[in-house]
């Protein structure tokens, strides 16, 4: 099997186009994330209601990569990565067009729908074109570009909403995904040991293996920590003390290269030491993280989003490409596991992510990180518990 290695030119490409497409994708999916204060006074709503303009897009991105994933497996990555792109791009200028709220809505469902394809099979594109030694690195470049891509998008629509409205500034987003879309046309080469699987269903050992389970639920816990503290955050910005508007508020989103970094970071530390000595201290990070957003200090509070987004980053980025590989040893399809994890992800992103403008309304901030500490402490035992969950191979740490 021919595998890019580290350093090699189509190593690079792979490595930049998946970069693209983790911006694209993730800046079109949270690009109403800014955007909540915005809605909620357009359309007469309360901030739990404005939150389902996300939590709809991860429902419909989640349960399609329950579809996209096995699909993967018959006609291929590169396919559906292009289409993925290409939809989604398309379904965001529309959303900019909405002409109500219902609509906004079921167009950002479909859109979750349509960004099903890149996250479906990225991860198991990359354990399949390159080296093994290389896995959990470009792993983490490629979670990085999502960190990215959640920064764009939050910023350019904060920024555009405060000048020109909500409507340009999910323009903005379409047109960014439109130019990613592009680059990833033009770089990413196409599969060479895809290996089309005629029939691909879930496996016993995808929905039994211990460490695949917790890995799931991992995602579900640290991904619903994480948007509960960003969802709730435009409102507390936007409150006393505060007082900020929105494209200022929308600013405290610069913190993410913090979390690109740090995938970039804890991917090469993962391939150097080993995936489940990194993750526990990317769950101590988050933890650490969020008690320092309690002050209202912005100062300090921006200090513990970096350090909360820098922890998440690292547990997301060493256990989205540990999935993969822990599948593959045994016997499960990778993009089908893949799929599994990242349905669990979004599902706590929808979940409990749309419990935030309830915590927020009941307690306001406080309320806010206690509900986040709660999804961030299980994800800690449960990274505790996967030291002690025998490897399959020796490649599986």
């Amino acid at each position: 099997m021919s595998t890019h290695r580290a350093g090699t030119p189509g190593y690079r490409r792979i490595c930049l186009a998946l970069f693209a497409a983790g911006v694209a994708t993730f800046a079109l999916l949270y690009s109403t994330q800014a955007l909540l204060p915005d809605l909620a006074t357009a359309f007469g709503l309360t901030p739990a209601q404005s939150a389902w303009s996300l939590s709809l897009a991860t429902i419909g991105l989640g349960v399609a990569l329950l579809i996209t994933g096995p699909l993967s497996e018959r006609l291929g990555r590169t396919r559906l990565i292009h289409l993925s792109l290409a939809l989604s791009a398309a379904v965001g200028l529309a959303c900019a067009l909405a002409p109500g709220w219902h609509v906004l809505l079921g167009l950002r469902l479909l859109q979750g729908v349509t960004l099903a394809g890149l996250p479906a099979v990225a991860t198991a594109y990359l354990r399949e074109e390159l080296h093994p030694d290389t896995h959990a690195r470009a792993a983490g470049l490629y979670i990085g570009g999502t960190a990215l891509g959640g920064m764009a998008g939050r910023l350019i629509t904060g920024w555009v909403a405060e000048a020109y409205g909500w409507r340009w500034a999910m323009a903005v987003v379409a047109l960014v995904g439109v130019a990613c879309a592009i680059v990833v046309a033009l770089l990413l080469p196409a599969s060479r040991n895809f290996v089309p699987r005629p029939r691909a269903a879930t496996t016993r050992r995808a929905l039994t293996d211990p460490a695949l389970l917790s890995l799931y639920a991992i995602g579900a816990c640290s991904m619903g920590a994480f948007v509960s503290v960003y969802n709730a955050m435009g409102f507390r910005l936007t409150s006393a003390p505060f007082l900020l508007g929105a494209g200022a508020a929308g600013a405290v989103f610069l913190v993410y290269p913090v979390g690109t970094l740090s995938s970039a970071v804890s991917g090469r530390l993962a391939d150097r030491y080993g995936r489940r000595a990194v993750m526990p201290f990317g769950c101590v990070l988050t933890a650490a993280g969020l008690l320092l957003t309690l002050p209202d200090s912005l100062p300090v509070m921006v200090v513990g989003l970096a350090v909360m987004t820098a922890g998440f980053f690292c547990v997301h980025g060493v256990a989205s490409g540990w999935v993969p590989v822990r599948a593959h040893a045994g016997g499960v399809p990778a993009g089908q596991a893949a799929s599994l994890y990242l349905f669990a992800y979004y599902a706590g992103s929808s979940v409990f992510g749309s419990l935030a403008g309830t915590a927020w309304s009941l307690g306001s901030w406080p309320a806010v990180v206690a509900l986040a500490s709660v999804f961030a402490g299980i994800g800690g035992v449960l990274a505790g518990y996967l030291r002690r969950v025998p490897a399959l191979t020796p490649a599986v740490s």
